[in-house]
């Protein structure tokens, strides 16, 4: 697949450049200028980064940091089976248990919520950091829902993290979460009060919170583009409509 002139492969983490020292150096070049492509479309290009893991899974299939980008690239395809492989064979080369949430999240996926839920209670938990230990949480949450258990994943999310007032990398989604399944669960108005804490810590924009927030307070959104469209249409018709009615030069008196 083509990579574009301005990417050079310098542009991944040190860690990552690191691991690719045991390769030969061309191929490492190569490594990880397809790994850069994966990060820069796997949001809004997943099918392309998908393709470019693909390469670098070809070229370098031993590298625990390649496995890990398939892994992520298959799992924004929604290939969860694919993705579960690929986390797992990055788990065994690092040892790590940092993909155990996103893991568990594809059981899920694959539709076996149950698995999840078990790896939420494992022991890997534990060693996660905190933002780990949020993500297994949500993780957690959304399995209880799978399964119909509406209370159950309000429950999940109730925690230190969600009460506090400050604002971590976390605390949009686990706002927004915590405002849907009360949503879910016919809580209307703690929904809007959860909906609007997360708008408050929503500052890239990465839940659509203030939409849904918007829509419970009844407020319809126009399209100002097919607004204008239908203005013009109606103004020509107008326009058609008064040229009819006009009379003719001739027909004056």
């Amino acid at each position: 697949m083509p990579i574009p002139e301005d990417v050079t492969g310098d542009e991944i983490d040190k860690d990552v450049r690191q691991e690719l020292q045991s390769l030969p150096k061309t191929l490492a070049e190569d490594v990880a200028k397809n790994l850069v492509m994966v990060a820069r479309l796997i949001d809004e290009d997943p099918e392309g980064a998908y393709g470019y893991s693909k390469v670098a899974l070809r070229l370098a299939s031993r590298v625990a940091a390649v496995r890990e980008a398939a892994g992520f690239a298959a799992y924004a395809n929604q290939k969860y089976g694919e993705a579960l492989a690929e986390f797992r064979a990055a788990r065994r080369m690092t040892g790590t248990v940092d993909l155990w949430p996103v893991m568990a999240d594809c059981e899920r996926g694959l539709g076996r919520p149950e698995k999840a839920l078990d790896m939420a209670g494992a022991p890997e938990v534990h060693k996660l950091d905190k933002a780990g230990q949020v993500e297994m949480r949500l993780v957690a949450a959304g399995a209880r829902r799978d399964m119909g258990q509406l209370d159950a994943a309000i429950v999940t999310l109730q925690s230190p993290e969600l009460a506090s007032n400050s604002v971590q990398p976390w605390t949009a989604r686990l706002r927004y979460a915590y405002a849907d399944a009360l949503l879910a669960a016919g809580r209307e108005r703690e929904a809007r009060e959860w909906f609007a804490k997360a708008v408050e810590a929503d500052r890239d924009g990465s839940t659509d919170a203030s939409d849904r927030l918007a829509e419970l307070d009844g407020v319809e959104f126009v399209d100002a583009l097919s607004e204008d469209a239908e203005d013009t249409e109606d103004g020509a018709d107008a326009a058609g409509e008064s040229a009819e009615a006009a009379p003719e030069d001739g027909d004056k008196d």
